[in-house]
């Protein structure tokens, strides 16, 4: 009795596991998945152009003005290395007496130059007379040209190069010669060295014109000459007004706290400590400060695509309802269905996302081509944008793959 009324449940047990084997669907491996999922994408190509331009366009945005930024920073931060932020500008502070001059020490110059880690030091000194072009000119004529009094070494303190001629030496320094700045030769319309400009009433031959100094601006503005003639000529107190010194890295910091002390030791509070390359760092810290905006304005411009990804896959699961329906009739699950609509989502998103790529990266190069600026995107831009576009693919999918894979197999082909 036991073996006859054990057969049927063994009986039963067999049919429900042939018959549960019968019900499972097809596995897709991951070529079918890219094969039905680009199904879509192949047949309106057109389609697909228009809603992945979208996304090209968000990301692209964002890629561009990311690079724009860095390749900006990167010639910034270039330039410090050259021009170095071991600098540090000794002048005159403000007195405690309303109304009186201050003047940094004579020996103030040679003082400094004694602390620990200083390795060079330059000194200008203001002159209270004009500089221009002839004696026909008016005094009050005077293009914003300031006049000042030059040691040899201030060329090798501040880095600077001649843009053309020579530099004062102990030679030209004690004679009637004078260098000019750049911006200060083209106030003057002098072109070469070896022309003349009139300066204290006598006429002071030009031996040199100076590049571009950025972090002594000053200077580009200036005519320069040296200190004795200025002494025995032109009546130069022999006061330092502005004292430029070179420390070594580790000890910029140290040398800033005993300059005032060092240069003038009676009255401290009377001298001011300048970093001329802080604007320079300033200015490469802040550089993506207002691409942020503009980075916020990309971030909409792939929202918006995305919404248009949206969209396109919405009306492709409309358009499919037949296709959807005989799948289904055939054997394909909801999750299967959900899988190939998310994935077209994805494809579609992908391409937008690498076009947007390359078209971010060769906007950037142009520009940093255009502005002779290193041409710099940087690894994590590429990467999380790219990311960002699989995001918003797979979101953007999720609700139009939902709704396929809840239409009825009968109303499906019944509507089609």
């Amino acid at each position: 009795m036991a073996r006859t009324a054990g057969a049927p449940r063994t009986a039963r047990k067999a049919r429900k596991t042939r018959k549960g084997k019968g019900l499972t669907p097809p596995r897709l491996t991951p070529r079918d998945v890219l094969h039905v999922g680009s199904a879509g994408l192949r047949s309106r190509p057109m389609r697909v152009f228009l809603s992945a331009l979208g996304i090209a366009i968000g990301i692209a945005t964002m890629i561009a003005v990311v690079g724009v930024s860095a390749s900006s920073q990167a010639k910034l931060l270039r330039e410090l290395d050259k021009l170095g932020t071991n600098m540090l500008v000794a002048t005159p502070g403000q007195s405690m007496f309303a109304g009186q001059d201050t003047k940094l020490p004579k020996e103030a110059p040679g003082m400094i130059s004694r602390i620990e880690g200083v390795e060079s030091v330059g000194t200008t000194g203001d002159v209270p007379v004009s500089v221009r072009r002839s004696e026909n000119i008016p005094k009050e004529e005077t293009g914003g040209i300031a006049l000042k009094a030059a040691r040899d070494d201030l060329l090798t303190t501040l880095r600077a190069r001649m843009g053309s001629g020579t530099w004062l030496n102990a030679a030209t320094g004690g004679y009637p010669s004078v260098v000019l700045g750049n911006v200060s030769a083209a106030r003057l319309g002098i072109t070469a060295p070896g022309q003349q400009v009139f300066v204290g009433g006598q006429y002071f031959t030009v031996i040199g014109i100076l590049d571009a100094i950025p972090l002594a601006p000053e200077i580009e503005r200036s005519a320069l000459v040296g200190w004795d003639a200025a002494q025995r000529l032109l009546g130069f107190d022999g006061h330092p007004t502005a004292v430029y010194e070179r420390s070594s890295d580790a000890r910029v910091a140290a040398v800033r706290d005993l300059i005032a002390r060092t240069a003038n030791p009676q009255t401290p509070s009377a001298v001011s400590v300048t970093d001329p390359s802080a604007a320079l760092q300033a200015k490469a810290a802040t550089e993506g400060a207002f691409s942020t905006l503009l980075l916020g304005l990309g971030g909409i411009a792939l929202l918006v695509g995305g919404v248009g990804v949206a969209n396109t896959m919405i009306i492709s699961v409309l358009e499919r309802r037949h296709e959807i329906g005989l799948r289904r009739s055939l054997g394909a699950t909801k999750g299967q269905v959900r899988i190939q609509f998310v994935t077209e989502s994805l494809l579609l998103s992908g391409l937008g996302g690498l076009a947007g790529l390359a078209l971010g990266a060769t906007a950037t190069a142009l520009y940093a081509h255009a502005g002779d600026l290193p041409w710099v995107v940087p690894l994590w831009s590429l990467t999380g944008g790219f990311a960002s576009t699989l995001a918003i693919g797979t979101l953007a999918g999720l609700y139009p793959a939902t709704r396929a894979a809840r239409l009825s197999p009968t109303l499906a082909l019944q509507t089609a």
